[in-house]
């Protein structure tokens, strides 16, 4: 027996989660999460800020162009410049919900400078902590707003469809101590967002539930993703054995910082115009070649950190004295970590997705705004303003929804929880050393055989969604015979201009590619 709901559901507790969830009060909502609220979102984790043009100097256009260089020939135009122009809004917005982002002593938003943006435009908190105080922000305003409800310990493993159209999610419980069977939720409107995909590789900054569940089970009902081969990889998460990698924000290389290896050697001189400041892939490839070469890269912040330089990046200092180092004497190491996907659930301007009564914000999406590759602090901005879309698309297509529904209260069927541990390591060793930083044909055709045999005996629902979602990396990944932004194919390493658009695939769509791959 299923359960009905006239709240709208939102699957995900982030940024996008919980703004929609304030964007669409008074009326009812029921927000997803499977952790205590605050906690395992990718979104507390963020330690840049958000990308907005709030100098006098700066401009929505010259952020919109920054947008289309970063993005390597694949970012819609017409999305970079509906969310640019937003931007300022949305600080203006946050900063009256509560957010503390840093000022200077004229009450002037501090701006930071990042990589491949022509201006300091990234509006911060507390150098390094603006995703938790974001979030804490948002949290404190959903907790005093009745319309919002909020479950926790509570995962979606599954879109419900009928005639085409998502209709319910499928729902189960975390809790280890009362595992359950997944019942069925029926909902008005169902919005995603549940974060990324960057969780499915073994080098990640990612929390460690967040593994491209949400695009999974949206792929699983039918839906079109998008530019599913361009994952980002983080160039500067921390080198020192910790799942997931704590992350070296990109402001420290704003402030100064250098890339060396072992030899002192500064190495991202000779391979882009703005050394450190290039765009992410570059930095990543270069990061990643070091490693590979056994050169030991490392993040040199001797000079930003001098005096009180270091406590104004907690998050990293908190990190470094966890692993024994000391970032004022000697410099960090490194590695590219697997940091934010920019393929997703495919969206138009309102959020809506290819299925009807399904929408999606947030990194679960694919929107056009960050094409081939994710312009530095633009997926907080993406997520904000995408939410406030998103939450007006769905009003607008429930007019007559009731402004009060009583709470939900699920009864989930126990059961016991099958152990997936070695099938999800497996999973995210396959996607690091054959879907990562560097592809080529064999490796992909590899990674698609192990998929294959993975998703033969999966029989957890939440394992069958990431499955699906690392098939539509992968495939897509095999499909795109060229390199642009965050892929790289060492067998197709030059960009082919007659490419230079987004992908779109279906699962079905995928699993096609899939069987051509392993066929040859």
């Amino acid at each position: 027996m299923a359960t009905h709901t006239d709240r709208i559901v939102i699957v995900g507790a982030g940024i996008g989660a919980l703004y929609a969830a304030l964007k669409l009060a008074p009326r009812p909502v029921l927000v997803i999460s499977p952790d205590p609220l605050g906690e395992g979102a990718s979104s507390a984790w963020a330690q840049g800020g958000v990308a907005a043009a709030m100098a006098a100097a700066d401009s929505a256009e010259s952020h919109a162009k920054d947008t289309l260089g970063a993005g390597a020939g694949t970012v819609d135009p017409q999305v970079a410049r509906f969310v640019t122009q937003a931007a300022r809004d949305h600080i203006l917005d946050l900063t009256t919900l509560g957010t503390p982002f840093d000022r200077d002593e004229n009450g002037q938003y501090v701006l930071s400078l990042e990589a491949a943006h022509s201006y300091a435009r990234v509006v911060r908190v507390k150098g390094d902590q603006a995703g938790r105080e974001i979030m804490e922000a948002l949290i404190a305003v959903a907790r005093e707003t009745p319309s919002v409800q909020v479950l926790e310990g509570v995962l979606a493993t599954g879109i419900e469809t009928d005639g085409g159209r998502a209709t319910g999610v499928w729902l189960q419980s975390t809790d280890p101590a009362n595992p359950s069977a997944p019942a069925l939720l029926t909902a008005p409107a169902i919005l995603l967002a549940g974060g990324g995909s960057a969780g499915l590789y073994a080098l990640t900054t990612n929390p460690p539930r967040i593994r491209g569940q949400v695009i999974g089970m949206a792929a699983r009902a039918g839906a079109v993703i998008a530019d599913a081969e361009f994952v980002q990889f983080h160039p500067t998460a921390i080198d020192m054995g910790e799942d997931p990698a704590p992350l070296a924000t990109e402001a420290l290389r704003g402030e100064g910082a250098t890339l060396v290896n072992a030899a002192g050697e500064r190495f991202m001189l000779a391979e882009h115009p703005k050394a450190e400041l290039g765009p992410r892939d570059i930095v990543a490839r270069a990061i990643f070649a070091q490693t590979q070469a056994g050169k030991r890269p490392m993040l040199d912040c001797r000079e930003v950190f001098a005096g009180e330089g270091l406590a104004r990046f907690p998050a990293v200092a908190e990190a470094c004295a966890r692993a024994g180092l000391d970032p004022l004497t000697a410099p960090i190491p490194v590695a590219a970590a697997a940091h934010y996907h920019m393929g997703g659930i495919e969206t138009d301007l309102s959020g809506q997705s290819s299925l009807p009564g399904l929408w999606a914000c947030g990194e679960a999406a694919s929107t056009g705004l960050h094409g081939a590759n994710r312009l530095a602090s633009n997926g907080l901005l993406e997520a904000l303003v995408f939410a406030r879309a998103a939450a007006l698309s769905i009003a607008e297509a429930l007019p007559d929804a009731p402004r009060h529904a009583p709470a939900v209260v699920l009864d989930l069927p126990p059961a016991e929880a099958p152990d997936t541990a070695p099938e999800i390591a497996r999973l995210r060793r396959c996607m690091t050393e054959h879907v990562g930083v560097v592809r080529s044909a064999d490796g992909l055709r590899t990674a698609l055989a192990t998929l294959a045999e993975l998703k033969a005996g999966a029989r957890d629902e939440s394992l069958k969604n990431m499955l699906a979602t690392a098939t539509l990396i992968a495939a897509a990944a095999w499909r795109r015979r060229e390199s642009r932004g965050g892929h790289y194919r060492s067998d197709f390493p030059e960009a082919d201009p007659a490419q230079a658009q987004r992908s779109r695939l279906t699962l079905a769509d995928a699993e096609t590619l899939q069987a051509e791959a392993l066929a040859r």
